[in-house]
């Protein structure tokens, strides 16, 4: 009786992996990686803790992912309606797989750094002193500046509305990253035409007023400029 008790539960278990497998794509690519950087393992010659910690990184994701989806489910099943709590309840659990995603991501770099490219110093330093490596600097930034800004302030999502337009810090971002980049009078009003177009449509659409339109633009143009200056 006990061992049939074992039995069962274990099928539950594996079931369960199943059910998250099957209906959760985010599963689907956590089990694909973590084939290939397994994989991979067999010839990277990885030392016993290395792999112990290549192993519970790994784990620890689809974990992670598992919770996750049981407390959604768990929610919806106590309340099809929308409630503040159960809000909170599900971005905590998909912010604890965000966390433990980029956690392996760490590891799997620190583990896999030194062993796939002999050459990786040399090409990290030609990313490094390129302007792409500057214009996505800059581009990470204003995201973390809008989102900082909004959540300070409490106004909009992190992709509409709020006190600073974070389509317009990007797009003018951009149309100055390319004014650097380029060194061409035509490209570059181009780009700050589309740079404007993008400002237009947020205010057409009333996701933004003029003023956070004009301020989403100055934090693009200013951040772009000062990374370029001080960084490149």
């Amino acid at each position: 009786m006990k061992v049939r008790r074992l039995i069962d539960s274990f099928n539950y278990a594996v079931s369960g992996i199943i059910y998250t497998l099957k209906t959760q794509r985010n599963m689907k690519i956590h089990f694909i990686s973590a084939f290939l950087v397994l994989f991979l393992s067999l010839f990277l010659n990885f030392s016993r803790m290395e792999l112990l910690l290549l192993i519970f990184a790994i784990s620890l994701v689809i974990i992670a992912e598992m919770i996750n989806t049981s407390i959604e489910k768990t929610i919806d099943l106590i309340t099809n309606e929308y409630h503040p709590l159960a809000e909170i309840a599900k971005n905590v659990a998909a912010g604890a797989v965000l966390i433990s995603a980029i956690n392996s991501i760490v590891v799997a770099y620190l583990l896999l750094f030194d062993r796939v490219n002999p050459y990786t110093s040399l090409i990290i330093m030609k990313i490094k002193n390129s302007p792409i490596h500057l214009t996505f600097i800059s581009i990470f930034l204003i995201l973390i500046v809008t989102i900082y800004v909004k959540t300070l302030t409490k106004t909009g999502t992190p992709f509409k509305g709020g006190l600073v337009s974070g389509h317009a810090a990007v797009a003018f971002a951009t149309a100055t990253a390319i004014t650097f980049i380029g060194e061409n009078t035509l490209v570059t009003t181009l780009s700050f035409l589309i740079a404007f177009l993008v400002g237009q449509s947020r205010i057409e659409g009333g996701i933004h007023s003029t003023s956070q339109v004009f301020f989403g633009a100055l934090l693009g143009i200013l951040l772009t400029v000062l990374v370029f200056q001080f960084i490149g």
